[in-house]
């Protein structure tokens, strides 16, 4: 089953932001393809979706993020604080 690509509303009403959103919905939907299809991943289009929009600041393994696994996160200092730069 292929899923299709939704977009409910648009942004902007010029041509070229639409234009914009279709292709970033493609891209979107390229991009999961190609995960679910590298990992083989047992989740559907919309549970990756989720999943990723769920941890958009995190950074976790990949594949923990799909598998179930509890993972630690790797802040150095204050654990409130996101790191912006690695020195």
């Amino acid at each position: 089953m292929v899923p299709t690509i939704a977009v409910k509303r648009f942004f902007g009403y010029s041509e070229n932001v639409m234009r914009s959103q279709l292709w970033i919905a493609v891209c979107v939907y390229a991009l999961i393809a190609l995960l679910k299809a590298k990992f083989s991943l047992s989740q559907t289009y919309y549970e990756i979706l989720q999943i990723l929009s769920v941890t958009v600041f995190e950074k976790p393994p990949i594949f923990s993020m799909f598998a179930g696994e509890n993972y630690t996160s790797i802040l150095h200092g204050n654990h409130n604080q996101l790191t912006l730069f690695d020195l």
